[in-house]
């Protein structure tokens, strides 16, 4: 996004530097690493930063109305529903594409957000290892609001272990080995001493949680949740496992019912030049005359799964929940990455945490895709070069 750092990356790329660098990155937990890394980093303009940064606060402002949770409690399905839900969330993620206008003007445009973690422990080490291999200049960084790699894992630190025992606070995932983000758990356990459980693997006796710690059965004060709850629907070969709509004696971080409240649920009720127009379907008064220009949307949905981006009456007429289907406003992504092979389209991922005692959250870190394809991710991007996750470095205001 800045040329003479575009230019000046791509004239000194070479097939070795790369291969190296990604020996460096598949070396941080072997046979891990299950998504494809970009060839790039995107280097990001201090004023497109503020745009982002900006937006999250308008953002922020709705999500800390007292009457948010009222808005949004018809956002957690009932057969999935958690109780003792705390707030607020610990972690948001905000998913900017980077877009053009009317005008052809670059501008980020708010694709997707959630209450939910990202790979905030991986990021740590990818974003300083992608630094050297770019040879990153002084005035630029992946992190936000002061952070450096060593505070910002601190905070992490802070958030999801706390004044604990590291033994007695674990990372739940569903079959955790058979995950795509997979490297990212590893690098968590690697940075707070954590274990990974499978959500299948705990124990319950009463209103306390347990899970095998090499041979001992151990307790669960915390869980830093990454089950998609959805996900479980979908699972086969899950077996007997326990019933998380029952209460138990630990904390959750974040609560599971966040991943619904701050979601594409969320975005009907913002008003920003960066989040698109977005409507609940069964609230539309009159459909608008240019169908072509919406994407239709899933509220309860995962990686883009069941999106229709060329929308026609016959899509709207099929839907038979519209109450749990949005219209948003199609934005138009930027050929904006000069690559070898023609340009690459960007989506930026802002990470915000909220610390116990803090008013609001706190932008912090980020993460990148690049795609060719018509929409972000892997699917839409299989035998393709430079795509795939990596990071942005944020020039110094």
């Amino acid at each position: 996004m800045i040329k003479e750092q575009r230019e000046k990356f791509n004239a000194s790329f070479t097939k070795e530097k790369y291969d190296a660098y990604m020996t460096k990155l598949e070396n941080l937990h072997p046979g891990s690493l299950d998504f494809r890394n970009a060839e790039t980093g995107i280097y990001v303009p201090a004023a497109f930063t503020s745009k982002m940064l900006n937006a999250c606060e308008d953002i922020i402002d709705v999500i800390t109305n007292p009457k948010f949770s009222a808005l949004t409690e018809r956002s957690i399905p009932a057969n999935i529903k958690v109780p003792n839900e705390t707030g607020p969330p610990e972690f948001l993620v905000f998913d900017f594409g980077v877009c053009e206008n009317d005008n052809g003007e670059l501008e980020p445009q708010l694709i997707e957000m959630q209450g939910f973690p990202s790979l905030f422990a991986l990021q740590a080490f990818h974003s300083e290892l992608t630094a050297a291999y770019a040879e990153l200049p002084e005035n630029f960084s992946p992190y936000l609001s002061g952070y450096n790699k060593e505070s910002y894992t601190q905070l992490l630190k802070e958030i999801i272990v706390g004044d604990l025992n590291p033994e007695n606070v674990i990372l739940l995932e569903i079959f955790p080995e058979k995950q795509k983000t997979r490297i990212d758990f590893y690098c968590t356990e690697q940075l707070l001493g954590i274990n990974t459980v499978c959500l299948t693997k705990l124990m319950a006796e009463g209103d306390k949680l347990y899970y095998d710690n090499n041979g001992v059965k151990t307790l669960i004060k915390r869980i830093y949740n990454r089950v998609i709850f959805d996900d479980l629907q979908k699972q086969e070969g899950l077996g007997e496992i326990i019933d998380l709509s029952k209460v138990y004696d630990v904390e959750w971080t974040p609560h599971p019912n966040w991943f619904y409240r701050i979601s594409k649920f969320t975005l009907p009720f913002i008003e920003n030049p960066y989040v698109p127009q977005t409507y609940f379907l069964n609230e539309l008064k009159q459909m608008p005359a240019d169908l072509e220009n919406y994407v239709l949307k899933p509220l309860f949905s995962f990686a883009g799964m069941g999106v229709v981006i060329d929308v026609t009456r016959e899509d709207i007429d099929a839907v038979k929940d519209p109450e749990n289907w949005i219209l948003q406003k199609k934005v138009k992504y930027a050929d904006v990455i000069k690559t070898p092979d023609g340009p690459a389209k960007a989506e930026i991922r802002l990470f915000y945490f909220w610390k116990h005692g803090w008013t609001r959250p706190k932008a912090v870190h980020n993460l990148a895709r690049l795609s060719k394809g018509k929409m972000i991710g892997t699917r839409y991007n299989l035998n393709k070069e430079w795509v795939g996750g990596n990071v942005a470095f944020f020039e110094a205001p």
